[in-house]
């Protein structure tokens, strides 16, 4: 499957006879390649590599370093800490070390990386669990990063594993990707207490209609760092004294797409003026709800936050 411009792979095989720019190696933190996936890079890319690798060790758990491929097809081993000496592992230590290994990839400007299944060998770690694990990081690798990435494959060395990953990784992406990003998606309104009133604004976009200001939260953006952005966005508001009133979640609520809201009651610095979103502003009293025509559910969230007055 592909995300933006990488494709990611699960395949059957033997890691170190893959043809890419870095392969993983689950590492314990002193670099020694000892059996497993490490003892299989250090015989067949020769013990230069273990060599290079103890140079630059002990590194701490879940840090990731790079050494040369020895004699293999690969530019580099990335060597990611998924454990210590006592070969004991767990999720933090699996995700760190898979997300540093990323990162390094990417100081690396490599286009192709190979990872086994971190912490599932020495450490017993569950398959489905390094899977999936392993697949979030990815995820909000691609998400978050500008990466020259353009391949990462996920290399088993028997069937079962390689089911469990096929399963673990690319099941558990296409899910997020295709099935969640259909939504629901978030949204935050805010209602404004001004001494004159509360203040609405006239949408630009359809539907039309007086709404609540407020809008979708971006991702990685908490509800009330989303409602405060976008209060300011649409009124020239500086909200203070937030406090969260209720969710609406109905799925009928919006004739764009399902959205679930979270609806604020704030009071506000400044001059209110429409933003450049916003078709027109103004402050009404609550006596004028039914007067006015609203979009989405906001007639219905003003009666509610009526009855509380």
């Amino acid at each position: 499957m592909k995300i933006k411009s990488t494709e990611i792979r699960v395949v059957l095989g033997d890691i170190t006879e893959l043809r890419v720019d870095a392969i993983v190696n689950a590492a314990n933190n002193k670099l020694v390649m000892g059996g497993g996936v490490a003892g299989a890079i250090r015989k067949k890319g020769g013990r230069v590599i273990e060599e290079e690798a103890v140079k630059k060790g002990p590194i701490k758990i879940g840090e990731a370093v790079a050494t040369s491929g020895g004699e293999l097809a690969v530019k580099y081993v990335i060597h990611a800490a998924t454990m210590a000496m006592d070969f004991k592992t767990d999720e933090i230590k699996i995700r760190d070390a898979c997300k540093n290994s990323l990162k390094l990839a990417q100081e690396l400007k490599i286009s192709s990386i190979v990872f086994p299944a971190l912490g599932c060998g020495t450490g017993g770690f569950p398959l489905l669990a390094s899977a999936k694990i392993m697949a979030q990081e990815v995820l909000r690798h691609l998400r978050e990063e500008s990466t020259t990435l353009k391949e990462i494959i996920f290399c088993l060395h028997d069937q079962e594993a390689f089911t469990v990953f096929n399963k673990g990784v690319l099941g558990y992406l296409e899910y997020v990707t295709t099935k969640l990003s259909a939504g629901p998606f978030v949204t935050v309104d805010a209602i404004i207490e001004l001494p004159e009133g509360i203040v609405i604004i006239q949408r630009s976009n359809p539907p039309f209609g007086w709404a609540l200001p407020g809008g979708f939260v971006d991702y990685g953006e908490s509800l009330e760092d989303a409602v405060v952005r976008e209060a300011k966005e649409e009124t020239n508001l500086d909200l203070t004294d937030i406090k969260q009133f209720h969710t609406y979640s109905d799925p009928q609520r919006d004739p764009r797409f399902h959205t679930v809201g979270t609806v604020f009651i704030a009071k506000a610095k400044g001059n209110p003026k429409a933003g450049d979103d916003a078709a027109g502003l103004k402050v009404i009293k609550l006596s004028e709800i039914e007067k006015l025509d609203f979009a989405f559910d906001h007639k219905k969230i003003l009666k509610d936050y009526l009855k509380t007055k």
